[in-house]
């Protein structure tokens, strides 16, 4: 046995409750800072939230809910229900996909942007292009 804290791996409820509070803050425009400074804390551990490093406690969501006017079941939205069994493993899968994507620094940007491309002839040339450098990108890791 060691004396050596053993590192916390942050869960699935952790991870999504921190990359919902990072996509909120970020569609509000409002920087690690601000957000920090409204709620008494140091970007450092609005940081550590986002990742899920460290656990939000229910009253500090329901703080951060506050000040990023929304409902603190807004941070809940998409996690499987916990008093049924059943999981809708392709709505999961796809929510998994849409928050990794809104939480990359310019998914955000990228998926507010997209709509705005009125003809959609321009917007399969983008996903063209997007999946192109993305086999490219695999391509060249294999």
């Amino acid at each position: 046995m060691t004396d050596m804290p053993e590192a916390r791996t942050p869960t699935v409820v952790d991870l999504h409750v921190g990359g919902r509070v990072r996509m909120r803050r970020k569609m509000l425009g409002v920087n690690q800072e601000s957000l920090a400074a409204a709620l008494g804390l140091t970007f450092q551990q609005v940081q550590k939230y986002e990742r899920g490093a460290n656990r939000v406690s229910a009253s500090k969501l329901y703080d951060i809910a506050k000040t990023l006017q929304v409902p603190v079941s807004y941070f809940f939205e998409g996690l499987a229900d916990p008093m049924t069994s059943e999981v809708d493993e392709v709505r999961a899968a796809a929510e998994r996909v849409v928050t990794e994507f809104l939480n990359t620094p310019e998914g955000l940007e990228l998926a507010e942007m997209f709509p705005k491309i009125g003809r959609g002839r321009v917007r399969r040339q983008v996903l063209d292009l997007v999946r192109a450098v993305a086999d490219d990108e695999g391509r060249d890791k294999t």
